[in-house]
């Protein structure tokens, strides 16, 4: 594949030229080939995404071309050309030259991309100044400008603050606008709106297709997410096991894919609106990735019990962040990041909770498992008063709730080989010997996917999709009675992301779990939810029966929500979602600030709405 036709993968005057692109890594002194012979063009302004599962070869295929793999423990064969220049021929010097300046590459977790120990406004002047004769407050006004066009609230306050002050998205939102900042004439895309909720990640895509008009730029786009390539792909690349199946205009794909893992990958996506009918969560279609074919699995038996005890119960939860400034530190600010918060989560119920990034969704799980310690409200787990525990008191009420991060890279131990990360909670707790832990550990790997053999690996060794899916059989292991999932399917791709849900669902089932899925996947959150809320600059503004919600939403930033979902259906590219980008409002409010009190109004039994609210 890669010669012949436009369709498949050769255009004319291309900027980037890819020809029998093999990458080799050394193991256990062998070459192992995880890439075989890809080929593709990429013309002017032009977006050509790669599609596969993970660990297909897509990250792996745009690292190649970037050039970024040791150069110890791998091996690139084949020809690179952007704009007929041979890539792999360059020295290290002059690629370096090449990168950030004509090719610029979004990464998948940009915790590991942002330098913890410097301020993002002056990591994206960096990048400026080393391309561009620009002076200091020039390189500071023009970053500005790009978090501005990116979406963080507040810009000129926030050019001084540290990555670990941003929300995922919001440090995703960063790294798109360094990679923007030159203004490249490739942008390489690796799973860019991963962490972005639906209304971001509408806005990201537009901004990448206007830049493209503007400045010409193609993009090489890598994602799991059908609806974002059926948006956003001139022509589509589908990789299966280091090889690229199926190359083709992405219409086409879509309409009459020909190999059967493209149509298996197709059948796996999950559609918004095909829960219509139905009050309960139901199992993902299980799909032969092999063979293409589709089997749907049974209904789920309703286990929520409403008229008993809630297995977790928040009133008026609020979390708040002091903003320090000047000389002597003082408070200049608060971030209202969670606000008068209230709701009941049942045994074997799912209550998600949606919003945009940076609207306290993360928060309001780590407030819960008392990671971040609240300013106020009152939270009962399993009997626990969660507020008042301290020590020893506090860890064993850890045991019943566990947390599935949304970085699944910056919560294993690089160190650690994961067979001892997963084993670690189960050890420190005390539930059992290390052979116990061992022998869990491994039968906690199969059930996610993965297999005991790799047991003996380090993080770095596993794809983005792998390593979430270690994150969760981790979770597991001291068997909690509530999970929160913080974006736990965000980084897998379809296949394996309806693999690990039906995996949830089957759990909860047989063990009575209840889980609050935090998620900005409405078509996910539709799936598996029982019920959902939906947050708001810290607030919930509406919160009720999943179907009710979807089906009938009331508040006008539900409305929005559901709107902005990308629609896996090329025929439709040329349509603007209905969504009002507006400013994004800050949840920063001065230090004597008083919120107001709240009312709601039920539509519906269980389905209430903020009502007097400005948004």
């Amino acid at each position: 594949m890669g010669t012949g036709s436009t369709a498949q993968g050769t255009v004319a005057s291309p900027v980037l030229s890819v020809r029998n692109l093999s990458t080799s890594f050394r193991a256990r002194d062998k070459w192992k080939t995880v890439v075989r012979n890809v080929s593709f063009d990429i013309g002017s302004q032009e977006t050509v995404a790669i599609v596969g599962e993970s660990g297909s070869g897509k990250s792996v295929t745009s690292l190649s071309i970037m050039r970024l793999l040791s150069e110890q423990a791998s091996r690139i064969e084949g020809e690179v050309k952007l704009n007929g220049r041979d890539l792999l021929s360059l020295s290290a010097e002059e690629m370096r030259k090449v990168r950030g300046n004509d090719i610029a590459m979004i990464f998948q977790e940009p915790m590991t991309s942002l330098n913890p120990i410097f301020p993002v406004g002056f990591q994206i002047a960096e990048a400026l100044r080393v391309h561009q004769d620009i002076s200091k407050a020039n390189a500071k006004a023009e970053v500005i400008r790009l978090l501005e066009k990116v979406r963080i609230p507040n810009a000129d306050k926030r050019f001084d603050e540290y990555p670990h002050q941003f929300s995922g998205g919001m440090r995703q939102r960063v790294m798109i606008a360094m990679a923007l900042a030159s203004k490249p004439k490739l942008l390489i895309a690796d799973e860019p709106t991963t962490a972005l909720d639906v209304t971001i990640q509408s806005e990201i895509l537009d901004l990448i297709k206007t830049l493209q008009e503007e400045e010409g730029m193609s993009v090489l786009f890598i994602t799991h997410d059908m609806g974002v390539v059926a948006e956003v792909a001139d022509r589509t690349i589908v990789m299966f096991r280091g090889d690229a199946v199926e190359i083709g205009q992405t219409a086409d794909i879509f309409r009459n894919g020909q190999h059967p893992y493209t149509r298996g990958l197709l059948a796996a996506v999950p559609v918004l609106g095909s829960m219509k009918g139905s009050d309960l969560p139901r199992r993902f279609p299980m799909v032969d990735l092999e063979t293409g074919e589709k089997k749907d699995p049974p209904r789920i038996a309703d286990t929520v019990i409403r008229d008993g005890a809630p297995i977790l119960e928040v009133r008026d939860l609020t979390t708040r962040f002091p903003i320090r400034g000047g000389a002597f530190g003082r408070t200049r600010g608060v971030v209202h990041a969670v606000e008068s918060v209230s709701f009941d989560l049942y045994p074997g119920e799912t209550l998600s909770i949606v919003g945009e990034s940076g609207c306290g969704k993360s928060t309001t799980g780590r407030s819960l498992t008392r990671l971040i310690t609240p300013q106020r409200g009152e939270v009962t787990l399993n009997g626990f008063e969660v507020m008042e525990l301290s020590g020893s008191k506090l860890r064993k009420m850890r045991q019943s709730i566990q947390m599935i991060f949304q970085d699944p890279y910056a919560s294993l131990n690089p160190r650690m080989s994961i067979g001892s990360a997963v084993m670690e909670p189960f050890i420190q707790h005390r539930f059992g010997t290390k052979s116990e832990a061992r022998d869990k550990a491994a039968a906690l790997l199969d059930k996610v996917g993965l297999s005991a053999d790799m047991m003996q690996r380090y993080p770095h060794e596993f794809s983005g999709g792998q390593r979430q899916r270690i994150a969760i059989a981790r979770a597991l292991m001291l068997d909690p009675k509530v999970i929160v999932a913080d974006e736990a399917v965000s980084a897998l791709d379809v296949s394996i992301q309806a693999q690990v849900c039906n995996l949830l669902l089957e759990l909860q089932q047989s063990l009575n779990l209840s889980y609050l899925f935090i998620s900005h996947d409405m078509a996910v959150v539709e799936r598996v939810s029982h019920r959902v809320a939906v947050m708001y600059l810290g607030e919930i503004v509406e919160i009720g029966p999943r179907a009710s919600v979807f089906n009938n939403p009331q508040h006008p930033y539900t409305k929005k929500l559901i709107s902005a979902v990308p629609v896996p259906d090329p025929g439709r590219r040329k349509i603007k979602h209905e969504v009002d980008a507006g400013e994004l409002k800050s949840p920063i409010r001065p230090t004597d600030y008083v919120p107001p009190k709240r009312d709601y109004v039920e539509v519906k039994p269980g389905h209430k709405v903020m009502v007097g609210e400005e948004f």
